[in-house]
């Protein structure tokens, strides 16, 4: 088994065609069907289908797809550290729940790059997918938190997918609603001052776990809730009905503007105030490439980590 073996199994996956392929990898068809049929050999089994629409994944390929990714993303990695005037387009990702400061450091980590030639990405997405885009290589780093209601649960899933988490910063709950609101003036907002008030909450799914929730106290019961699937509905739902969300208080002005005001939350024995463990995940094992390393180093600086 070779790295160019390899390449040439993710480009097939990628492009589900043995004649786009070879056309993207500059070989002859016939050359990149034996490589694959020699490699099939090798492992004894068979990696993809064959057909007149062109080719998919077996069961067998789709699983060693992964590690495939996985070996010749380090290659890239180490090509990228140690080697000079690298032609392909370096990727690099992040997914992350709905965080501002997530997005800002991005925007500083990207401005250090000639844009021309790299793939960035970043998503803001539900829970289990920030955990799904990093296992399966998507992304890079993946952005979450963890409290004492969701560790356990989500530590299992970490660990069942490969991942690994890394601690950044510890917060307070916080109110966040719009600077209009009755209660924007308030030094502190308990649980009982918000009843009346729609809860904003971001969607996580059908059938979602109460500890995939990106905003704490999930299992309380609230009178009125109003899920949203992007930052920007939730916060136009602050303006439009007065609603509010429970947050880390790490607010980007610069992305978000100045409309909004994050309020430290008033715990009681009912709703304690469970401290938030703003983190970042990554493979194990992994190192992270040149643009991993800054993105984190912007994070660290956004939030006023002292290393």
């Amino acid at each position: 088994m070779t790295l160019t073996q390899l390449n040439y199994i993710i480009t097939i996956a990628e492009t589900k065609s043995m004649n786009k392929a070879a056309e993207k990898l500059y070989v002859s068809q016939p050359s990149l069907t034996n490589a694959i049929k020699e490699l099939e050999k090798e492992l004894g089994i068979t990696i993809f289908y064959r057909s007149g629409r062109g080719v998919t994944l077996t069961n067998d390929g789709a699983e060693f797809l992964l590690y495939a990714k996985q070996i010749y993303g380090q290659y890239e990695a180490i090509l990228e550290k140690y080697g000079e005037g690298g032609s392909y387009k370096k990727k690099f990702g992040v997914s992350t729940q709905h965080y501002s400061f997530a997005v800002k450091a991005f925007v500083d980590m990207a401005k250090e790059f000639d844009m021309s030639k790299y793939e960035f990405a970043i998503r803001e997405t539900r829970t289990a997918e920030v955990i799904q885009d990093v296992s399966t290589m998507k992304s890079e780093i993946g952005i979450l938190y963890l409290s004492d209601f969701n560790r356990k649960s989500l530590g299992k899933m970490l660990k069942s997918a490969g991942l690994e988490f890394h601690h950044l910063i510890d917060c307070q709950a916080y109110v966040y609603i719009w600077k209009h609101h009755p209660l924007a003036k308030e030094k502190s907002i308990s649980f009982e001052q918000l009843d009346g008030y729609p809860c904003l909450s971001f969607e996580q799914g059908d059938n979602s776990s109460f500890y995939l929730a990106e905003e704490i106290l999930s299992t309380n019961e609230y009178s009125q809730v109003i899920r949203a699937n992007d930052r920007a509905t939730m916060l136009n739902l602050m303006i439009g009905l007065n609603g509010y969300t429970l947050c880390s208080g790490i607010i980007c002005e610069e992305l978000n503007g100045n409309d909004y005001v994050a309020v430290p939350f008033q715990d009681d024995e009912q709703n304690p105030n469970s401290v938030m463990e703003i983190g970042y995940i990554t493979r194990k094992n992994t190192l992270l490439s040149k643009m991993g390393v800054l993105y984190v180093e912007a994070l660290k600086k956004y939030l006023n980590i002292s290393e």
